[in-house]
């Protein structure tokens, strides 16, 4: 029975914080924003957001609209938690659709960054969960692209963008790309992306170079450079059964020979005056994977311990999705992942399962039926998401650094 009044006492306390997000008051609105966000890393709300998912979405967006930094970055925050505890399907859908324009408007005021951090999290989150539609992939991308590398117009001056912005920009593009086979994205943004991620290679900021490093170590692991400069050039020149000319042979190798060389160089790196012993140890430790994985083609392969259970990572993919959603969910991130089947699915991952009192299978009956269901949306959602990730991943598994299929290389 106490266990009853608690689960009604959360409940309120949800709703009420539900509420408060109608105050004129802001700090009410950041307090009830916390108060959510706390409930939503405890427990998984699926019976909260069956009822009241329309309200606590559009009050989050008429934050991001007209609040503070702080609130805004605490709405986005908890936009994304929704979208995982949706999980894939039409309401993620929405999510994404819905939230993409505001987003887009509160990135264009660069002046906190906490808030910009945040609104590029949720973004990548969302179109992550809601983003069946290559499309819309490709356009959360090339926002967050836009954020660290825009093209602009004569005589325009852009303020460089802080290291912080650049890592959580460049973090998020590589969770999206995470999701994508190479034969989506526009080529000519691709070719601009492994130039660009090789110059960031090259910046003091050691978890820049890091974040940098792993976004080009993913793209690697997706595919083949060969295949963009065809779509590019349109070539008629001479090409080999790649359908490579040899001045764009010349030139991908040269890229590869460089970014080998930036790689082997920060594997071994020595600390300078003044350096972060940590993020010094980080990045030889995370260049010596990407070398090996360029050279030999093994990827690096973790394993971490969630409630008894071993969650393992064998692929770029997989490291760079736990860590991107380890940072977003921060505390709640245990909790989600022994309850939340989305992220099971996402990494092939079976917690154990514990014993429940009848009371608490009586307080969770709606949140499991909306699972178990075989002809539910979000049950058909789900299947068709974790089909698309095991697809994805085994198409990556062929894909690799080394140039066999090039002939003679010279890396």
């Amino acid at each position: 029975m106490l266990v009853f009044d608690f689960q009604l006492q959360k409940d309120s306390v949800l709703d009420q914080a539900l509420d408060d997000l109608y105050e004129k008051r802001a700090t009410t609105r950041e307090k009830a924003l916390v108060s959510i966000i706390d409930a939503f890393n405890s427990k998984l709300q699926h019976e909260f957001v069956e009822k009241k998912f329309a309200t606590l979405l559009h009050q989050c967006l008429n934050s991001i609209k007209k609040g503070s930094a702080k609130e805004i970055a605490l709405a986005s925050h908890t936009i994304g938690l929704l979208a995982l505890t949706t999980g894939p399907g039409e309401k993620a859908q929405e999510i994404l659709e819905e939230s993409f324009s505001f987003i887009l408007e509160a990135l264009k005021t660069k002046s906190d960054i906490t808030k910009i951090l945040a609104l590029l999290e949720c973004l990548a989150i969302i179109t992550f969960i809601g983003g069946d539609d290559p499309e819309d992939t490709e356009k959360s991308m090339q926002t967050m692209w836009q954020v660290v590398h825009p093209k602009l117009g004569p005589n325009v001056v852009q303020k460089k963008p802080s290291p912080a912005i650049i890592i959580s920009a460049v973090s998020a593009w590589s969770f999206l790309l995470t999701t994508t086979d190479g034969w989506t994205l526009n080529s000519k943004a691709w070719q601009e992306s492994i130039s660009y991620l090789s110059s960031l290679l090259d910046k003091d900021d050691r978890l820049i170079r890091i974040a940098a490093g792993e976004a080009l170590a993913l793209i690697f692991e997706i595919g083949n450079l060969e295949k963009f400069y065809v779509a590019t050039t349109g070539s008629n020149d001479s090409s080999n059964h790649n359908g490579i000319n040899a001045r764009e042979l010349t030139h991908i190798q040269g890229l590869r020979a460089r970014i080998l060389n930036q790689v082997r160089s920060l594997s071994v790196e020595a600390g300078g005056k003044g350096s972060a012993k940590k993020d010094l140890n980080s990045q030889r430790s995370t260049f010596r994977n990407i070398l090996d994985y360029l050279e030999d083609g093994y990827s690096p392969e973790t394993s971490m311990k969630i409630g008894g259970e071993s969650l393992n990572t064998t692929t770029w993919s997989q490291l760079i999705q736990l860590n991107f959603l380890k940072h977003f969910l921060a505390g709640g991130f245990v909790k989600q992942m022994q309850d939340n089947e989305v992220l099971h699915d996402i990494f092939g991952f079976s917690p154990k399962r514990k014993l429940f009192s009848a009371t608490e299978k009586r307080i969770s009956g709606t949140d499991k039926r909306m699972y178990k269901s075989p002809n539910s949306v979000l049950n058909k959602s789900r299947t068709r998401f974790l089909n698309k990730q095991r697809m994805l991943s085994q198409d990556r598994n062929a894909g690799r650094f080394a140039a066999a299929d090039m002939g003679n290389d010279d890396v």
